[in-house]
Order: C-alpha cells, then sequence, then structure tokens
C-alpha cells in the first residue's frame, strides 16, 4: 500500500519544486528550464513570476535572453503561450502540438473543409519565413489564395506549424505587436524529431509533483497518459492523497516536511502554479477557486499564506506614489500582515520608482 501524504505535505512539496518555499540562487535561464517554462501569455507579468522565485531578479537578465533567442515565447502547453528554453521549444512544441491541433480543429476546421491543409500550412510558413507577421495580417495574405476566412487560416498555421512570438514584445520595458515566426527561422533549428514523452513527464514530476496522471494531464492538455506512467512507474515511488488518489513522484525530490515554514507570496495572474494540477486545492482554497474568474480576460493575482492562497492583490501607482491592496479572502491575523508587509518590501522595489510613497492597505 503506497504511503499516504498529508495535504499540507503535498502543499509545501510543491511550493519547494515551484522555488516558492525559499527563493532560490539559480540563474534566469535555469529556473526557465527547471519549471518547464512559465506561462507567458501577457506581455510581461510573467517577469514578475521569477521575481517571486530567485534571489536579486533582475528583469533585464530575463529581457536580454529574450532578445539572444535563448529563451522565446510560443503556444506550447494547453495550447497557451509559454516563455520556454530555446532547447525546451524544441523539445517540448511536437509532443504537445496535437493539443493546439484538436483545438483548433473544434473551432476552425468547419471553415477549411476541402483545402489541401498541406498547401495551406506550405505557403503559411512560406510567408512567415519571409517577414515575421501578427496573425490578422497572415490570414489576410493567405485569403488572397483561398478565399476562406483569414482567421481559420492563420490559426491553421499557428496549430500545425512551430511559431514564436518575437520581440520586441515581450521584453522588459518595450512593447510591439505580435509578430510570429517559425522557430526553424527563428532558432536557426528545427524541433525534435524523437522527443520523448516520458522526459516531459519526468521533468513535469521534478517541477510540479507528487502528482497525478490527471494532473499531468491538465498541466500539458495530453491525454492518454495512463499508459506513459504506467511505463515509468518502476523508476517512481507513490503516494496515496487524503483523498486515496494514486500521486507519482521521482526518489529523489525533495519533500519537506509538513511543518516547513512557507512565507507570503505575491503570485502573478496565469501563475503555473495554480494551473497546472486536475486538483488544485494542494494550493488553492474553495475561495480562489469560487471567487478568482477572469476579467477582460485577465486573472486576478493571488497571494500566499502559509502556502495557501488567501487573498487577492493590486498595485495602483502613479510617479509619486505606490498602494498595494490586500483582498483577503479570510481575515488575517497581525502576524500575517507583518509578514505580508515584510514580503512587500521587495514587491514595491520590483515594481515602483523607489521614490514613489509607499503604502499597503487590507481591504
Amino acid at each position: 500500500m503506497a504511503p499516504k501524504i498529508s495535504l499540507k505535505a503535498l502543499n509545501r512539496a510543491t511550493l519547494d519544486r515551484q522555488l516558492l518555499l525559499e527563493r532560490s540562487t539559480m540563474s534566469p535561464l535555469a529556473a526557465v528550464e527547471h519549471l518547464v517554462g512559465l506561462q507567458a501569455q501577457t506581455t510581461s507579468t510573467w517577469y514578475h513570476g521569477l521575481w517571486s522565485r530567485l534571489v536579486g531578479f533582475d528583469p533585464r537578465e530575463l529581457s536580454d535572453l529574450l532578445a539572444r533567442r535563448e529563451v522565446v515565447r510560443m503556444a506550447l502547453m494547453r495550447s497557451t503561450i509559454h516563455l520556454v528554453s530555446a532547447r525546451d521549444a524544441l523539445f517540448l512544441r511536437p509532443l504537445v502540438q496535437i493539443v493546439s491541433e484538436r483545438g483548433t480543429a473544434s473551432i476552425f476546421g468547419k471553415n477549411l473543409k476541402g483545402l489541401d491543409l498541406d498547401e495551406v500550412l506550405k505557403h503559411g510558413r512560406e510567408l512567415l519565413d519571409q517577414e515575421p507577421m501578427v496573425f490578422s495580417e497572415l490570414g489576410r495574405r493567405m485569403a488572397e489564395r483561398w478565399d476562406r476566412d483569414p482567421a481559420s487560416l492563420a490559426q491553421a498555421v499557428r496549430a500545425h506549424v512551430p511559431l514564436v512570438q518575437i520581440p520586441p514584445r515581450g521584453l522588459w520595458g518595450g512593447s510591439g505587436l505580435a509578430k510570429h515566426s517559425t522557430v526553424e527561422t527563428w532558432l536557426g533549428k528545427a524541433v525534435d524529431e524523437n522527443p520523448s514523452v516520458e522526459d516531459m513527464v519526468l521533468r513535469y514530476l521534478k517541477a510540479f509533483g507528487p502528482a497525478s496522471v490527471r494532473d499531468a494531464q491538465t498541466w500539458s492538455g495530453l491525454t492518454r497518459l495512463n499508459e506513459v506512467f504506467d511505463r515509468l512507474r518502476p523508476q517512481l515511488v507513490t503516494f496515496a492523497d487524503e483523498n486515496g488518489r494514486e500521486l507519482f513522484d521521482l526518489p529523489g525530490s525533495p519533500r519537506p516536511d509538513e511543518e516547513t515554514p512557507a512565507p507570503p507570496r505575491f503570485l502573478y495572474d496565469f501563475d503555473n502554479l495554480l494551473l497546472s494540477h486536475d486538483d488544485r486545492s494542494r494550493v488553492v482554497t474553495e475561495p480562489a477557486r469560487l471567487f478568482n474568474r477572469p476579467v477582460n480576460g485577465l486573472l486576478a493575482k493571488l497571494f500566499l499564506v502559509d502556502g495557501f492562497t488567501a487573498g487577492q492583490w493590486t498595485i495602483e501607482q502613479d510617479k509619486d506614489t505606490a498602494v498595494l491592496n490586500l483582498k483577503p479572502y479570510r481575515k488575517l491575523t497581525r502576524k500575517e500582515i507583518a509578514a505580508l508587509t515584510k514580503e512587500a518590501k521587495p514587491l514595491f522595489d520590483f515594481v515602483a520608482p523607489k521614490s514613489a510613497r509607499r503604502d499597503l492597505r487590507v481591504v
């Protein structure tokens, strides 16, 4: 019988893997690879994701990696934009491409019936190899050849052709249109021909475990991973959570004692900690699950107290003032507010001018 692991012990293990139990001295590139990427469909909030995880994080270092093509932003897990190393872009894309293909076929497939998909993709690739484009321009150019819905044509290319969203979009302090290029043109290399799904699952467990099969499927968007876990079972350890679910893990991965202190953390919207498990109760409390709904396509930013979601936060600022507003889901103790205030100081340093007057408010 597999040993049991408590919810709090599961929480501490996950926070440790996610570099949120204690900030790491890893380089930004090493951290991005350890985390198997950062969800990054916004243009910049994911910089905050590494600020929460690394000692002395300088966003310009990560921005320079993006400019030097050592990291890229592209559609990967769950068909959402992730920031990953160039190496992981080539490794992960062929493994999860089916997720984008399935989703695109269900939404746009009816507009592409009767077309030779290979010809459509070949033409789209050629256009993007000539010059990076936003999808609206790509679709318009493709519709000059095929009298079909431009958005459907462009989305077919997005789903089937590995594309990267190129700078200056995503650079720290920069801006730019969401232009895309093929990964082969941008990185000068093709995607891996025989990537290992087993290696991907092991990477997931190292960054998010202990985890169930359904957890891994939720993170990746893939289905039918049971057989992959069965093949890996001899080299893994298993646990049973408080609800009896079977969880898998790497034998040597850290699993801290459940009483290990977990300092407050301010998470960014779309933080992978919140989105990469089928059962999110290891971090996400019921109020967060019920009330954290997307507004204008964005999720609220959540903060953790004792390792679990305890409320939402926003910063209002101008050139003279910066106000951190906390909207807790429950009454916070004085000790908890003091700890949050301590963690707020480096947050202010990260987001606000040093000359700005700073204030924290519980609303």
